[in-house]
């Protein structure tokens, strides 16, 4: 039985294409920060490095440190004087990225009906971004924080999907059973990873992406009308 849902959010609950996002995201980003001495090529290098070692976290220390080490490392800044500044900006001119995301009611319908079944909600999606992002980024999706019981973000986290642990590190701290967990997502590679620990995973195929050669049609999928029906049905 399925106590707990899981949804991923950009491409999921927000509905975008994932390459236009994040170029205009470091677009606007580099052009915010170079007032302040940042050269924008570097900076925009540096904060895919700085992602990347977030995705490569073995757990020791969140995924905020460790995000925070490399940028200040590479770029040579102090944190306590450049954090404020990134800050200001998703507080800003992140919230104009809205624009570039669509909105899907069905999203919200459905999370306001898994949650009137009486079932769990957890927003798990992949923690490379503060909880003010997250949060906005939520709220462009017609949600609010607080109709999740979790949400994890560079903050909590200490692991980035696909890696397993990932997973496992909000089971551990909900106190959550893999079996009674359900993952939604629209990844084929980072959502489906969910199922290693024995979580049941339903793809979510309005903004699909599949970096691979997988045989996807063994998944549960669709829509969210689809999903409602599937889970409603009792097929989880």
């Amino acid at each position: 039985m399925i106590r707990t849902v899981l949804f991923d959010l950009d491409g999921t609950l927000l509905p975008m294409d994932q390459e236009i996002f994040v170029r205009q995201y470091l677009n606007d980003l580099a052009q915010t920060m170079a007032p302040y001495g940042y050269d924008p090529a570097a900076l925009i290098r540096t904060v895919w490095e700085g992602t990347r070692a977030m995705t490569e976290n073995a757990g020791i220390t969140s995924n905020e440190t460790v995000f925070w080490k490399c940028f200040t490392e590479k770029l040579q800044r102090e944190r306590i004087q450049e954090e404020p500044r990134f800050q200001q900006f998703y507080e800003r001119e992140f919230q104009r990225l809205k624009d570039v995301c669509g909105y899907n009611p069905m999203a919200a319908q459905t999370v306001r009906e898994l949650k009137a079944m009486g079932l769990k909600l957890v927003l798990a999606t992949n923690p490379l971004f503060p909880a003010i992002a997250t949060q906005s980024r939520v709220r462009w999706a017609g949600l609010e924080p607080e109709d999740f019981e979790w949400i994890t973000t560079y903050e909590n986290s200490a692991f980035c999907k696909p890696n397993p642990d990932y997973y496992r590190e909000i089971l551990d701290k909900l106190s959550l059973e893999a079996g009674e967990c359900l993952m939604v997502g629209n990844d084929a590679q980072e959502d489906l990873a969910a199922e290693a620990l024995g979580m049941q995973v339903f793809l979510l195929t309005d903004c699909l992406i599949h970096r691979g050669e997988e045989d996807l049609s063994v998944y549960p999928q669709g829509s969210f009308p689809e999903l409602l029906r599937w889970i409603r049905s009792g097929a989880a």
